[in-house]
């Protein structure tokens, strides 16, 4: 049991991964209790048939995915809200009434609220506004979470044996905005449609731009490349998220060492990096077990 907590609400079985991996280890190794939200069971993922041979459906996959990850990573609990994927937006997996994006706002804020005061984490990290890239499912639960922030402290709002808690900071995880330029630049130099990517071409990269919100926390997590390639590693049916086409560790290590953050609260005084600790001005309280 750690004083310092961080709750990490994410939409799909690889996001912790992909996205958050480096971040994760590092607070993992300096003895941070790191915990996981996953709203949904990813079942909605592109996955070639080679991979679904041991398994009986997708959603079985990306769980034993996500349980690969979450072990090399080091969670202390990893909370699945059971939701099914969305898919992209208009899709028709987005309209199934099981799905996330179609999940009542109040029913998920409700089950994040129930989590915050279970774990007590002082420090949230969410998707941003647009969910990174405009996927429902990360609107979803980015919606529920920035809601149960605030709900989780209201003594009005009753949760059956939970008492009120406050966590102390929000952070949206951000993206640069120069790399999104080099990389819309670079794909219409290759005559690539920007707004066309991905897989089943429905990333639209001048979207996120578009949608980029400010940064203000700039974490170094050089140290934890190698144990974020393991993690990310184990969504292989997820093309492990393009291992295979990284720039080698050198380069990484000079140029994408760290990880960026959006400080929602306490609010920031001005939009610019002012702090590289997640952790910097949290008042730490006593242990917390987690049953």
């Amino acid at each position: 049991m750690s004083n310092r907590r961080l709750l990490i609400s994410m939409a799909h079985p690889d996001d912790e991964s992909f996205g958050l991996g480096g971040l994760i280890a590092k607070y993992v190794a300096e003895g941070v209790d790191v915990y996981l939200i996953c709203s949904t069971d990813g079942g909605a993922g592109t996955v070639l048939p080679e991979f679904l041979e041991e398994y009986e459906s997708i959603s079985d996959l990306r769980q034993a995915e996500l349980d690969c990850a979450a072990a090399i990573l080091g969670f202390k609990q990893v909370f699945n809200l059971g939701y099914k994927d969305s898919g992209m937006m208009n899709s028709e997996s987005s309209k199934d009434p099981a799905c996330s994006w179609q999940a009542p706002r109040e029913e998920m804020t409700r089950k994040v609220v129930e989590i915050l005061r279970e774990v007590k984490p002082q420090v949230v990290i969410t998707f941003n506004r647009y969910g990174g890239y405009g996927h429902p499912d990360h609107i979803a639960i980015q919606r529920a979470t920035v809601d149960a922030f605030r709900l989780a402290s209201d003594s009005e709002y009753i949760t059956e044996n939970l008492p009120p808690y406050t966590p102390q900071k929000l952070y949206y995880t951000a993206m640069p905005t120069r790399r999104l330029r080099y990389n819309i630049l670079r794909t219409r130099m290759r005559g690539q449609d920007p707004r066309k990517m991905g897989r089943n071409n429905d990333i639209d990269l001048v979207a996120i731009l578009e949608n980029v919100e400010p940064m203000h926390t700039r974490v170094d997590i050089r140290d934890y490349l190698e144990i974020w390639d393991q993690a990310s590693l184990c969504h292989k049916s997820q093309l492990a998220g393009g291992f295979l086409n990284r720039p080698p560790m050198w380069y990484r290590r000079r140029f994408g060492s760290k990880q960026n953050f959006t400080r929602v609260f306490p609010a920031p005084r001005r939009d610019r990096v002012d702090e590289h600790d997640l952790f910097e001005g949290v008042e730490l309280d006593e242990a917390v077990e987690v049953h």
